[in-house]
């Protein structure tokens, strides 16, 4: 029997504990049968309100676009388009007066 290898650091050198399977080197234990829901990538507004794809959003704060003198205003009214795993720019939108550009979470609201 195969066992999957280590959803952490893709180790094939599991071996199951009882339900559980384990990975003898960097010590991750899970349960197969469960979805894994740490894994998954989440992006909160200021507020803390969890983001999707197609929510409409007011930006909290006024923001200077990159490479340009253009300055958006808070209030702002923005799309997301999809929401993309990074450090700095995590949501690909669509901005009254401005296009599309890529804005980070954190000066964002859920209207």
């Amino acid at each position: 029997m195969s066992n999957p290898p280590c959803p952490k650091c893709q180790s094939e050198f599991v071996y199951q504990d009882q339900s559980h399977l384990v990975c003898p080197e960097c010590a991750h234990e899970w349960n197969p049968s469960e979805v894994l829901v740490e894994d998954s990538f989440f992006v909160k507004d200021v507020n803390g309100t969890l983001l999707q794809e197609g929510d409409k959003l007011t930006l909290a704060k006024d923001l200077k676009v990159k490479g340009s003198s253009l300055v958006l205003k808070i209030g702002t009214k923005a799309i997301i388009k999809r929401i993309i795993e990074g450090k700095d720019h995590q949501l690909d939108c669509k901005v009254d007066g401005a296009g599309e550009m890529m804005v980070t979470a954190k000066f964002v609201k859920k209207a």
